[in-house]
């Protein structure tokens, strides 16, 4: 049974579950991997962590399929080619798998999560033929392929993720692996062919039919290039902060915008890369390792607000500091930028350097423009 995506960005990656009708114990249950609590204890900080725990439980399938619909996510079933016997070795593993004691496991949203449950369960009691044929065929995506088009309808939250996902998101996957995705999974099960009653192969998919038919739009089937506008918005602000030094520059001129703007800017860089720094080095977020957005969002950065605080606009000592910063800044974002063009350096950041470097250049220019004319007086 697999369900399409809904609005919040928990819901953007579809779901699905295993359904398994049993006349003869009069049972009609969906076993879903996917649970979890906002108010489970310490949920927030088990997310921060990476170390978030979920849950699988059974429900009424009528119940299930009812509760998709009113959120209006479609509803999709498949049924399977399974020996009678692997079947009831399914419908007992699941049981035994909703016990308490069973059900919670450690969540990962690419390598553990609802839908790779759902298929290693299968691929267990289907003698491991899914694998088999997936393992090795490329689909030409990779996780953050996936994570782009699928957030594409919330901008904050897709440039939230393209910056403290890392370089582990940008590998090729396999179709084994894009499974990740129930809508992929439904895809690929469809090419997978099972030993039939009669001992030839036949579809391992043997039937399907639409439960609910969704009137929201399908996600786009690409994510959206948006480095153009990156660019645009990096330059503007980058720009303003020029324009402000060169204010500032003039005989009366005051550095106070200038101020906040580059406090403001080495503020958001600054905690964002005490964010990307902290991920890498105290979660078990893996996908955000070794995360080369550090290049543009430096700790470092948080230097820029504390210094602009005590200057006051003249070529004194904490002027040369400030300037250092900035330089400090641009140089550690430009070598970011020349070090793509290194094998391993390979991380899909094109779009948070478009952003990020204009904006350390316009406020290093501002900076410069402002201590200089002053200090030409």
């Amino acid at each position: 049974m697999t369900m399409g995506p809904g609005q919040a960005v928990w819901e953007r990656f579809g779901h699905n579950a295993i359904y398994i009708h049993d006349p003869d114990q009069g049972t009609d249950e969906a076993y879903n991997y996917g649970l979890f609590d906002f108010r489970q204890e310490n949920f927030l900080l088990r997310f921060i962590q990476g170390r978030m725990w979920y849950w699988m439980a059974g429900f009424p399938a009528e119940h299930y399929v009812r509760q998709y619909e009113r959120d209006n996510r479609s509803v999709w079933i498949q049924e399977l080619e399974m020996p009678p016997a692997a079947r009831l070795e399914l419908q007992r593993f699941l049981e035994r798998n909703e016990l308490p004691e069973n059900r919670f496991y450690h969540y990962d949203y690419y390598r553990d999560n609802c839908s790779t449950r759902v298929r290693d369960a299968l691929d267990r009691f289907l003698g491991g033929v899914i694998r088999r044929e997936t393992e090795q065929v490329p689909t030409g995506t990779t996780y953050r392929f996936h994570t782009q088009r699928l957030t594409a309808n919330d901008p904050p939250i897709f440039t939230g993720l393209l910056l403290a996902l890392g370089h582990g998101v940008d590998r090729p996957i396999s179709a084994w692996e894009e499974m990740f995705l129930p809508m992929a999974m439904r895809e690929h099960l469809r090419t997978i062919t099972v030993p039939g009653p009669d001992g030839g192969q036949v579809p391992l998919v043997k039937s399907e039919r639409t439960l609910f038919e969704s009137s929201a739009p399908l996600p786009p089937g690409a994510p959206p290039g948006w480095t153009p506008w990156y660019l645009a918005l990096g330059a503007a602000a980058g720009a303003l902060a020029y324009a402000l030094g060169r204010r500032a520059s003039r005989p009366g001129g005051r550095a106070t915008g200038l101020r906040w703007v580059v406090g403001g800017w080495g503020f958001v860089a600054g905690a964002a890369g005490l964010v990307l720094a902290g991920l890498w080095g105290l979660t078990d977020h893996a996908m955000a390792y070794r995360n080369e957005n550090l290049f543009q969002a430096n700790p470092v950065a948080l230097l820029l607000p504390v210094l602009a605080a005590w200057w006051k606009g003249g070529p004194d000592a904490g002027a040369r500091r400030l300037s250092g910063a900035a330089l400090a800044l641009v140089a550690v974002s430009a070598l970011g930028f020349l070090l793509q063009a290194l094998p391993g350096f390979d991380q899909v950041n094109g779009p948070i350097i478009a952003l990020a470097l204009p904006v350390h250049l316009g406020v290093l220019g501002g900076l410069r423009a402002a201590i200089g004319a002053h200090a030409s007086r």
